[in-house]
């Protein structure tokens, strides 16, 4: 049964790793998008020194340890990367954010992972050593899987997820499932536990971007521009005029209207022409009544 045991450790050990590996690699994307804003606004560097720190502590302990193999290749390479990832937002950071980060580094990794080594080799021995240890990389590694709940704060603030990372919760997630079940199979309560907040915690974060993922979606939805409205074509129906005729004018209604329009018109033209002729007038009425009258066509 010891056997078996230490098999299925070994196996989620190993998935462990490969999960892990992904996890250290996830945040590329974000640094790409730091890149190419050649900012790091909206981002924040403390994901990355807890990250580096727990993986200190995690060598330390697995040294304390026997059969953790797995847990020094992995942090191994967490703490090359995550070292290369502070490197590279302390060069894009504006200078408020490169003082927190740098005050954060001396603060944990110096001081505080100093702090530990000192403490534990002088004050503890044997088996107590590792227990201590232990008990700290519990802490610690809760606080890695709370590190992200600063970016689920600002996704409830602003409604938005461009600065949480699925792929990251995603593999949290998985990564939390793996070492879980290889704490269990070793028996090791300080590798299991925390992996239980890491299981709940990704959960969340990956529910919190399905929720606002689609919230955002409808907002540019509605805040499209309305189309341009075509002018509307009114069809005339025929058949409702189609009984209806317009009267017909008779040959002295017609006459008048001509002469009416003409005697307006050469009103305007004595006002422009003549305006002090008062006989003006009179000659252009006279030759009104000297036109030859129209002549009917027989329909």
């Amino acid at each position: 049964m010891a056997g078996m045991s230490g098999h299925w450790a070994f196996a989620f050990g190993v998935l462990g790793n490969i999960i892990s590996f992904v996890v250290f690699l996830s945040p590329i994307p974000t640094f790409y998008k730091i890149y190419k804003k050649k900012s790091t606004e909206g981002y924040q560097s403390i994901p990355y020194v807890v990250a580096l720190f727990s993986s200190m502590l995690w060598i330390y302990y697995a040294f304390l340890k026997t059969n953790t193999t797995l847990l020094i290749t992995i942090n191994s390479f967490g703490v090359f990367i995550e070292t290369i990832y502070v490197g590279f937002y302390l060069f894009y950071a504006p200078k408020k954010a490169k003082v927190q980060t740098v005050k954060m580094l001396l603060l944990s990794v110096v001081g505080g992972f100093g702090a530990i080594i000192l403490v534990t080799q002088f004050l503890f021995k044997g088996d107590v050593r590792g227990q201590v240890v232990g008990w700290i990389c519990l802490v610690f590694s809760l606080c890695v899987f709370v590190a992200p709940l600063g970016i689920v704060r600002q996704v409830i603030k602003t409604k938005s997820v461009e600065y949480m990372p699925l792929l990251l919760s995603v593999f949290l997630t998985l990564s939390a499932v793996a070492w879980f079940f290889y704490g269990l199979f070793l028996k090791d309560i300080n590798i299991a536990a925390p992996n239980i907040l890491g299981f709940i915690f990704g959960v969340l974060q990956m529910v919190l971007y399905a929720i606002y993922s689609k919230k955002e979606k409808n907002i540019l939805k509605e805040q499209k521009l309305p189309e341009i409205q075509k002018p509307e074509v009114i069809v005339k129906n025929e058949n409702m005029n189609a009984n209806k005729k317009l009267p017909e004018l008779t040959q002295e209604q017609i006459i008048d209207i001509v002469k009416l329009g003409l005697l307006v018109c050469s009103d305007k033209v004595q006002v422009a022409t003549c305006p002090h002729d008062t006989n003006c007038g009179v000659k252009a009425a006279n030759k009104l009544e000297n036109m030859p009258k129209l002549q009917t066509v027989a329909t």
